[in-house]
């Protein structure tokens, strides 16, 4: 299978990526996007450094200017781009893979996202080539520090003095580097885990997608009597919530949350969700005068459609959000900030605020190996044809009292189910039926 997917490059270390690539993919990004200058970030795993090197030696060779920020996150990364006024960026990073990955995040101006169909397929239709020769002039190199500029920008979203405890799980990821001198400047009282950058993820898996990653932060919570528990991913874009219980919070339940805190900034504003997400996103946004907008899954359609409708905010339920004065960007930490500050100022706890909107049983996303998906899905879309339907992202049915979407996975022989119903009976029973269907889930 390809390094090259849909929304970056990815893949593992020495067998599919090595640095002969990664020069090929740094000139043939610098001839997608029309030469530099670009900025050039990378994480913490051991073999960043030199996939970096070969990068900015390609994007050199075609006489491209690079700005290196050097270590950083994601979030970073597109601070960088977004704030020097570059051509365009990457951030090389495997962000919640395992240890022997690595990857490319791509960006042009403005930090609009390079996706497969928005450059990736050129690049890798060059990268299939030989190298380019070197232009006659080629492009220069400077090293330069962004972390004072980047904390003072994160450090904006938030007017309020911080008086809660928290815990944060790093995951040995790049939330490790990112968070420190944020939480230093805020003076938020924070039990720091799994700080130390270590890109082969001693401790779990830096993904707080899966419940096992999120054990440490939800037992260290109670513990301590903490406020809220945050995760991160492996490179700082994602982040997950625990309440003071030590429970999680689901990810829409948050962008609810969030959304409505923006809304009140920017009264009448658009917000975008995925179409995964609970019912409770568009009643929320709507009941605070804003105006939800449904997209597929993926940073690169929930970008375009912000800037698209001018949005001021959007949320996955994969723990991105994204924020329209943070370069129409996604970033935990801001996420983080906000939902301390709106708890702080309301006197609220987390599982207050995410109390009246845990309205809806749901499933959560169940994944089945399924080797035909398309057929499956057209199978799905006979079986239910007496519902509402829709085929923005594989297939959406709605009913009266529940819904549900089956999507397929862009890099994996899977289908991915997501069921939502007006009662816990009704969630068991429709997602019995398309289980039914198909077959057993996978572990």
């Amino acid at each position: 299978m390809s390094v090259f997917k849909a929304y970056d490059v990815r893949g593992i270390y020495g067998e599919e990526i090595d640095e002969t690539l990664a020069e090929k993919i740094g000139a043939s990004f610098v001839k997608l996007i029309g030469g530099g200058p670009i900025v050039v970030g990378h994480d913490m795993r051991d073999c960043a450094p030199s996939i970096s090197e070969a990068f900015m030696k390609g994007a050199q060779s075609q006489g491209a200017d690079v700005i290196f920020i050097g270590l950083a996150s994601t979030p970073m990364t597109y601070y960088a781009i977004g704030s020097m006024g570059v051509n365009g960026g990457v951030q090389i990073t495997a962000s919640h893979n395992p240890s022997q990955y690595i990857g490319m995040k791509f960006c042009r101006a403005g930090c609009v996202p390079v996706g497969y169909d928005t450059g990736i397929v050129e690049m890798e239709n060059a990268c299939a080539q030989d190298l380019p020769a070197p232009v006659d002039q080629p492009g220069s190199r400077k090293d330069v520090a962004i972390g004072t500029g980047y904390v003072d920008h994160v450090a904006s979203f938030i007017k309020t003095k911080i008086d809660l405890k928290c815990v944060i799980d790093a995951g040995n990821g790049m939330a490790g580097f990112e968070l420190p001198p944020v939480l230093e400047r805020l003076q938020i009282d924070a039990d720091c885990l799994y700080f130390k950058l270590d890109g082969t993820f001693p401790n779990h898996e830096a993904n707080p997608l899966k419940v096992e990653n999120m054990l440490d932060v939800m037992a260290k919570v109670k513990e301590n009597g903490a406020d809220i528990g945050l995760a991160y991913d492996g490179d700082a874009d994602r982040c997950a919530f625990v309440d003071e219980n030590g429970e999680i919070v689901a990810n829409d339940i948050m962008t609810a949350i969030v959304a409505k805190e923006m809304l009140n900034r920017h009264p009448g504003a658009h917000v975008v969700y995925d179409l995964r997400s609970s019912r409770v996103v568009a009643e929320e946004v709507e009941a605070a005068g804003g105006v939800p907008i449904k997209e597929r899954v993926g940073h690169s359609f929930i970008k375009a459609t912000m800037r698209a409708k001018d949005a001021v905010f959007g949320g996955e339920l994969s723990g991105h959000y994204y924020f329209k004065d943070n370069f129409t960007s996604d970033s935990g930490v801001i996420a983080m900030l906000l939902v301390l500050e709106i708890m702080q100022r309301d006197g609220k706890k987390l599982s207050e605020l995410a109390k009246p909107l845990l309205r809806y049983p749901a499933t959560g996303e169940v994944n089945f190996h399924i080797e035909d998906k398309d057929g499956m899905i057209a199978r799905l879309k006979e079986e239910f044809s007496d519902g509402k339907f829709s085929d923005l992202d594989g297939i959406t049915v709605e009913y009266d009292h529940w819904w549900f979407n089956v999507r397929k996975s862009n890099t994996e022989p899977l289908l991915r189910l997501n069921v939502e119903a007006d009662d816990d009976e009704t969630m068991k029973v429709c997602k019995q039926r398309l289980m039914d269907i198909l077959g057993d889930p996978e572990d």
